[in-house]
């Protein structure tokens, strides 16, 4: 692995003179923060140019020991952390490069808020083992997930806006053709991520297989389909969630109908109101869900279960299921129409 393709570009071995530090420093330019890390990844501290700088004023030379000079309590993000404001805190006071600590204070990744828009602490699951019969003969040979737009997969397209909020713990489900998929994507090494797969032997629906995941890292999950494209802003789906304190919610996108005629309203037969060319607004079901860990135990194993079913059971239980209505650019690329409309609107689209 590349070290550019790395967040380990930003990480540093204790022990190492600050020569080598300086190389480090010079090499990632704008972005010049190093982390000092002991022989477990553990963080120790760490180290900028001012630094430096600091350190050979006082007499120290390029051949001492960058522990002689490191911050020794820099800012951190813990993983599964589920305090967003503090992300939201560090992003809007200009700290940029931030290390992410295991629960053993091990650097388990760094982001950069230059190249991120957040870092939200979800598990994202991606249903791709459809078949993709409405576009039929595309998909003959290629799974749908895998179909271009813009030169880029439709799945990565998703991977990359949900990587850009700082999601990094991916699940991909799939069937049809799923070698395909995780040929192509692997274990996200080069996104700076972590990618897991999970066959279904049956098609379980459009949410039935995430039950049978046990590893999630942390404590709400969002499952999304895999032939949407989206600008969805995804840290205020999440606040919005957060601050309703719901069990589930689900993106909604506005459906607007015109009626051309007047509409009446009738009583026993009698005309009691009319609206003249009335506007109605509908919400249709956006295909993008986030959740509580917990609701998941009412997924049925190994049973054909869609995220429909999910919801209803929730509103039969009396859990708090809420809707997020999008502001923003939503295609669900099922049929030839929608994907020869997604390949004119990609370069469009404001991501």
């Amino acid at each position: 692995m590349k070290l550019e393709n790395s967040y380990t570009k930003h990480l540093i071995p204790e022990g190492s003179i600050i020569r080598n530090a300086l190389e480090r420093l010079n090499i990632l330019g704008i972005d010049a923060i190093i982390f000092v890390v002991d022989k477990e990844g553990r963080l120790k501290g760490s180290l900028t140019d001012g630094d430096v700088r600091r350190g050979l004023l006082k007499g120290f030379t390029l051949e001492t020991t960058v522990e002689e000079i490191i911050q020794p309590n820099p800012k951190f993000i813990r993983k599964g952390d589920r305090d967003i404001n503090k992300v939201i805190d560090y992003r809007e006071n200009n700290y940029r490069v931030i290390p992410i600590l295991d629960k053993n204070e091990k650097v388990v990744n760094v982001i950069n808020f230059r190249e991120l828009k957040s870092y939200l602490p979800l598990d994202a699951v991606i249903m791709a083992g459809g078949r993709g019969e409405r576009l039929r003969p595309l998909t003959d040979h290629t799974p749908k997930p895998l179909l271009q737009v813009g030169g880029k997969s439709i799945i990565e397209h998703n991977i990359d806006r949900l990587r850009l909020f700082g999601i990094d713990d991916f699940w991909i489900t799939l069937k049809y053709m799923g070698e395909q998929i995780e040929a192509k994507l692997g274990e996200g090494i080069d996104k700076n991520i972590r990618i897991q797969y999970l066959y279904e032997k049956e098609a379980l629906g459009t949410i039935g297989s995430v039950s049978k995941i046990k590893t999630f890292v942390h404590d709400n999950i969002l499952v999304a389909n895999s032939d949407l494209l989206t600008n969805l802003d995804y840290e205020h789906f999440f606040l919005d969630f957060l601050k309703n304190d719901a069990d589930f919610s689900v993106l909604s996108i506005p459906y607007v109908v015109d009626v051309p005629y007047a509409v009446l309203e009738t009583y026993n037969g009698s005309i009691i109101n009319f609206r003249e060319k009335p506007t109605y607004t509908y919400y249709s079901n956006g295909g993008i869900y986030l959740m509580k860990k917990k609701v998941l135990k009412n997924i049925p194993i190994e049973k054909h279960f869609n995220a429909t079913d999910l919801m209803e059971s929730l509103i039969r239980q009396g859990r708090k299921v809420i809707s997020y209505p999008l502001n923003g650019y939503w295609l669900d690329i099922g049929r030839h129409e929608e994907y020869e409309k997604a390949k004119r609107d990609i370069n469009s689209i404001k991501f």
